[in-house]
Order: C-alpha cells, then structure tokens, then sequence
C-alpha cells in the first residue's frame, strides 16, 4: 500500500533523515521505533507533504505522493494525527471534527461524527466545548476522531501516547488496533518500543536518519540488539 525508498529530508543544511526505507501493506499496523531525533516524526511529515523530501519516493497504491502538497496527499487516502495533536483549542469538539472532513463533498458526514462520539462518548457528552479544555487523553481521541472523519485508507499516528497515563495510554492503543481491525491500516511512531512492537503487525528501527532493522513486531521485541538498545 505504502512503499517509501531512499527517503533524504533536510531542514536547511541539515540532514535529518538520510536513507529512509519501509513498506507498509494493506490492513497492517507497521510502527517506526527509534529513540529521539533518530527522524521518525520528519519521516511522517514527509510523508503526509508537510515536508519535501530531498531525495527518494513516497508511493501510495502505486501513486507518488513526494511531491503533492499535504492536502492532495490527505484526498489520496493518508490521513496524519500529529505529534502534539495539533487541535485548534478554541474550537468545539464538533467543529474540530467537521474540520477533519473539510475535503469532503459527501452526505455522510454528520453520520460518521456520530461514529466518533459512540467510539468515545465523552466526546458526545462535551461536544459544544472547547478543546483546549481537555485532558491530554481526551484531546488525544479528538485527534483521532478528526483524522477518521477524512475517511481515510491510511492513518499515521505520531507518539499517540505522549504524556498519557497506563491506563488512558492502553485505551489508545486499543483504539488505534480496532481501526486496524476494521479495515484502516495504520503507520504509528511510538516511542514506547515496548508497546509499539507488541501492537505492530511488523516494525522498522530508524537510527541516526536511517532504517537499520526490521522485521514482524514479534521478531524485533526478540532480537537483542532492539532489546539492548530499548528495553536495558
């Protein structure tokens, strides 16, 4: 579905990822592991268009996606729940969602809301409030919900349990593994390798702007140099 080759993106003179490679297939769950700077979030940017890569490809059902600005990439398919969430905090619960299918031209728009608030009904509750008066959990499954309402075939989630308690932390990732049993293949940045790689139908470990290791999310969380480097 997703094939990324020989990725290079540069911020200036800056080289920020130098030999990026992996491939996402159809109804996968594929996490990037790696630890901080190892270029996996300008790996995500560069495939949702927020950045133009300097080198490689960026294929999409067979479709180049490297050099399409991010919203002719979000109506390819590929839809991307940011680092940070990227809500507009003094925006509704609704009107961030409506936000999410702003491509949209069809009439099932107000039925896939509904589909939002019953996968996370406090949502429903406080749809008429501002999100930036949420918890970091609950702006976590808005940003989720928006990046559905694009109806995407693809979804990037980037550190999807940043700042999260255990408990909310696994309500996400049990979310993020319903969408995948539903028919929505997933790309995920996690910097829990730990959980990323027991979620993940298969993993690629990035280092220094370049993919080093990869394999099914079970072989990498038995291989000893992904248990050396991330688990002690």
């Amino acid at each position: 579905m997703l094939v990324v080759h020989g990725l290079s993106v540069a911020y200036g003179h800056v080289e920020a990822v130098r030999d990026v490679a992996f491939t996402v297939a159809e109804g996968q769950i594929v996490c990037l592991v790696g630890v901080n700077g190892a270029g996996k979030t300008t790996t995500l940017r560069a495939v949702s268009g927020l950045l133009r890569p300097r080198r490689g490809e960026i294929l999409f059902m067979g479709k180049a996606l490297h050099r399409l600005p991010a919203h002719e990439v979000l109506a390819a398919g590929v839809a991307h729940c940011p680092e940070g969430r990227g809500l507009f905090a003094g925006m509704s619960v609704e009107e961030n969602l409506l936000l999410g299918a702003h491509l949209r031209r069809d009439r099932r728009i107000a039925a896939d809301v509904g589909r939002v608030y019953e996968r996370f009904p406090v949502l429903g509750r406080r749809r008429t409030q501002r999100a930036g008066l949420f918890s970091g959990g609950e702006q976590q499954m808005l940003a989720i919900g928006r990046a559905m309402m694009a109806r995407p075939r693809l979804v990037m989630f980037d550190e999807p349990t940043m700042g999260l308690s255990p408990i909310m932390s696994k309500e996400i990732l049990d979310t993020i593994a319903a969408l995948r049993d539903q028919g929505t293949t997933v790309l995920m940045v996690e910097q829990n390798a730990l959980a990323a790689l027991t979620l993940a139908d298969h993993g690629y470990v990035i280092d220094l702007g370049r993919t080093t290791l990869s394999g099914s999310g079970e072989a990498l969380l038995a291989d000893p140099r992904v248990r050396a480097a991330y688990f002690g």
